[in-house]
């Protein structure tokens, strides 16, 4: 069975601006990615080898705080696939995205959204975005 190899939990925050400044200037995180560049709505925060992502909620992304999504890194999401397929319902994917990242989803009984990912120097297989 393939190996999982990271986890990065992506959190709705009520105030994006707010949140990047308690795990930065509190906990000692850096801003790791934000998106957009300008006015961010999506940030992950690092530290060490821990990583969070926070996100305004967006119809893409319904939030409120309370609802959560697990982003989990693996070696191989085409095998994982194999393995998945048939026994959960798969959301999406798996797809590659510009960004570099095959990646498909399923939920958890309690409708968190799992997405599994692996780099990937394929060229995308959609236009649609994806997780990240």
């Amino acid at each position: 069975m393939p190996t999982l190899d990271s986890i990065v939990p992506r959190l709705p925050a009520s105030n994006l601006a707010r949140t990047i400044a308690f795990y930065r200037d509190v906990l000692g995180f850096t801003v790791d990615v934000a998106w957009p560049s300008a006015a961010p709505t999506f940030v992950i925060l690092r530290r060490d080898q821990v990583s969070i992502g926070f996100f305004e909620p967006n119809h893409h992304q319904p939030g409120p705080p309370g609802y959560a999504e697990l982003y989990i890194g693996t070696t191989d999401t085409v095998a994982l696939y194999g393995v998945l397929q048939g026994r959960v319902p798969i959301e999406w994917g798996p797809e590659v995205y510009s960004y570099g990242r095959r990646e498909f989803a399923v939920r958890d009984p309690d409708g968190y959204l799992v997405i599994f990912t692996e780099p990937t120097d394929e060229a995308p297989t959609t236009t649609e975005p994806g997780s990240g």
